[in-house]
């Protein structure tokens, strides 16, 4: 006999797909994908740090298959990525390992202001994330370090939104288009978050049976959204990046829990 609390423990399980497969649309095309991955896994029993870990899997899984994508329908770029890739994967690393110290109420705080920061920043400056690679103007080498290394920091601290941050810094820190600079944000995001994962795995903080389910459903969402964004191109992309800083900034700004 399944009794409620059985009941509702099934229906939670049965939602982790289906949020994977938000997650996954939202984390290809801009980010804060674990916003509502990361309350599931809490609610499903699971500790913060746990959690935090769990959700690697599907972001692992994500990234793969967006890559693939963009990479099939000939969108990833790929010059200059290594020195891009460097700084993130190392800050990723020094972040896994600082995860266990986090200051939840500030931290959402501070990102949803920043949040706020760049959607007015998309708003003013609409051309600025149409352009092409071409008219960009990539900071210099080490600022790019730098700011690539702080924001692998970040998203191996805690994931949550990293791809915004990313996404940002490859328009307007590295002279990306919209499209490309989604294609090699999800290439940056797979290889760090390797990384991270491995950190979480020796913690022995990664379930990977809620894992594997919440990966099923992020890779359907990742070809979904690849294949959006190659289709309907950087003015679709800047459309739902819009959608999803308001809406992070809302949840983080006001009571929703990040972690």
């Amino acid at each position: 006999m399944i009794t409620s609390a059985m009941a509702h423990d099934l229906l939670l399980l049965a939602a982790v797909p289906l949020v994977g497969f938000v997650s996954g649309f939202a984390n290809t095309l801009a980010g804060s994908g674990s916003l509502i991955t990361l309350p599931l896994l809490i609610v499903l029993g699971l500790p913060a740090n746990v959690a935090n870990g769990t959700n690697r899997v599907g972001i692992l899984v994500q990234c793969v298959v967006s890559v693939a994508t963009f990479s099939r329908r000939g969108a990833l770029p790929r010059a200059s990525v290594p020195r891009i890739l460097a700084p993130s994967v190392l800050g990723a690393a020094v972040g896994a390992e600082l995860a266990a110290d986090l200051d939840e109420t500030l931290l959402r705080r501070t990102i949803g202001a920043l949040m706020l920061v760049m959607l007015a920043v998309v708003l003013l400056r609409p051309r600025r994330w149409l352009e092409s690679h071409a008219s960009g103007r990539p900071a210099n080498a080490w600022v790019q370090a730098a700011l690539f290394f702080a924001i692998g920091a970040y998203g191996g601290f805690i994931q949550a939104g990293v791809g915004i941050f990313l996404l940002a810094g490859l328009v307007l820190g590295a002279g990306y288009e919209l499209v490309g600079g989604n294609a090699v944000k999800n290439l940056i995001v797979l290889v760090f978050t390797i990384a991270a994962l491995a950190v979480f795995v020796a913690n022995d903080q990664v379930r990977w049976g809620l894992g594997a389910l919440l990966a099923a459903g992020s890779a359907a969402g990742a070809w979904t959204a690849a294949h959006f964004a190659v289709a309907r191109g950087a003015p679709f992309v800047r459309a739902v990046l819009i959608a999803i800083l308001i809406l992070s900034a809302a949840a983080l700004l006001g009571d929703f829990r990040l972690v």
